[in-house]
């Protein structure tokens, strides 16, 4: 399912809110998409570009990837973890959307980049998914924040020693890159899984869900057909101070020396959606969190069998999980919970839940912890481990592997008890219509 498609559904489903009212890219739409934040918000009048609309939160939600996918949301680890292990490679086409409309003469001020907060360096793109080729391990994806400097050029916080830096430099210190904005939830969920560097997440995308492809005009590289808007260009041996911005923990990041992208064209569809991700916002935390689920699910189904995976945004969707596993022995807790820190170097605090708790409901999850968790016993810390250096409270020094203490709790009934006492009570389901809307008879 397209971006527009998608845009289609929600509009159908009663999801999506559109705005009619001119706004400004000016720290206008993101302080009204943050007050919407949580739905999908198309803004129709952009102070200054006419033609172009804004998107807003369409990856804002679990249940709206549910519905991109066609997947409940229970099973949306299932199906991430089953395309994590078996990619389909996609079709390339001979045209696509995207290519409906081809600017040469390029200028990004064209573009309604956003000015999120006071505070940041300047006019960013934040939901960009890059497009590269490796030459030793293929094709990749992956998110970079990329900053406006003129009509041609972006600073882009590219991560050292991780994919896209580590094709640069295997590439002599220059690449051609394809900038993808409006893309689909399934290929936002691919670039963000990080698989092994052999793995296509364009395939993995195309097994979430069909993804065709078609070939760039000025490189060699093949993006989303139905994506809304390309950007082709190439990183160049060139470095610009880049950031503050907000980081995914809702604190602002630090300013550093990054590489430059030079566009040397621009493609995009008619009547265009530019997708604006908010930084430190519902979309940011799902794209980063969910992706880690399913490797997580993986590492736990290796110790004890594991029925659900879910990173909460109350840990800045990186940083907490909720694991449920089928216990089938008393040391199944314990287990689950290192298996846990091995799936996701970064998780912080991990609780492990039984199979009759709702993982994406917080008060069941405190109150499984509340009713089944005794300190002396189930509590698990691990110091000084290593960390993500996203988190504030951790202990960072520059060239080294962050470290932090890690703790887990083991919330799930324990092994030999009786397990009625354990147990819930539930009270049987009414059809209300039955008694609310009943007037009764005279007799």
């Amino acid at each position: 399912m397209s971006l527009r498609h998608f845009v289609e559904q929600a509009a159908v489903s009663g999801d999506l809110i559109t705005i009619r009212r001119p706004v400004s890219v000016e720290f206008e739409l993101a302080n009204v998409a943050h007050a919407l934040e949580g739905r999908p918000v198309l803004f129709e009048a952009i102070e200054g570009y006419p033609g172009w609309r804004v998107l807003a939160g369409p990856c804002s939600a679990r249940s709206y990837f549910s519905m991109a996918l066609g997947v409940p949301v229970p099973d949306l680890v299932h199906h991430l973890a089953d395309a994590l292990e078996r990619p389909v490679a996609p079709d390339l086409l001979s045209s696509g959307p995207c290519q409906e409309v081809v600017v040469e003469e390029v200028d990004l001020r064209d573009l309604p980049v956003l000015l999120h907060l006071p505070e940041d360096a300047g006019y960013y793109v934040a939901s960009a998914v890059v497009i590269t080729e490796d030459p030793e391990h293929g094709r990749n994806m992956s998110y970079h924040r990329l900053l406006r400097l003129d009509e041609r050029h972006f600073a882009a916080r590219i991560v050292e020693r991780r994919g896209t830096d580590n094709a640069l430099h295997r590439a002599g210190g220059e690449l051609p890159v394809a900038i993808c904005i409006g893309v689909s939830l399934a290929t936002h969920l691919a670039a963000s899984m990080s698989p092994a560097p052999d793995v296509d997440e364009l395939a993995v995308a195309n097994a979430l869900a069909p993804t065709p492809l078609v070939k760039c005009l000025t490189n060699e590289l093949a993006v989303p057909a139905d994506a809304e808007i390309v950007l082709e260009g190439r990183i160049i041996r060139q470095r610009h101070r880049e950031g503050p911005f907000m980081d995914l923990t809702e604190t602002m990041d630090i300013e550093r020396e990054q590489p430059v992208i030079a566009i040397d064209c621009i493609t995009h569809r008619r009547d265009p959606i530019f997708h604006a991700l908010l930084p430190g916002g519902l979309e940011h935390k799902l794209l980063m969190g969910m992706p880690r689920e399913p490797t997580i699910f993986a590492a736990v189904n290796e110790v004890v069998p594991c029925t659900g995976v879910a990173i909460t945004p109350g840990g800045a969707s990186w940083l907490h999980a909720v694991v449920q596993i089928d216990k089938q022995g008393p040391g199944d807790g314990r287990k689950a919970i290192e298996a846990a820190f091995r799936g996701h170097g970064s998780l912080k605090h991990v609780w492990v839940v039984d199979t009759d708790v709702d993982i994406y409901d917080p008060a069941a999850v405190e109150w499984a912890m509340a009713t089944r968790f005794q300190a002396d016993r189930d509590l698990v810390v691990l110091p000084e481990q290593p960390g993500s250096s996203l988190d504030p409270s951790g202990i960072h020094a520059p060239g080294e592997k962050s470290r932090t203490a890690k703790m887990g709790l083991d919330c799930t009934i324990p092994w030999g008890a009786d397990v009625a006492k354990f147990r819930k009570g539930r009270y049987e389901t009414v059809d209300l219509d039955d008694y609310l809307d009943w007037a009764g008879e005279a007799p």
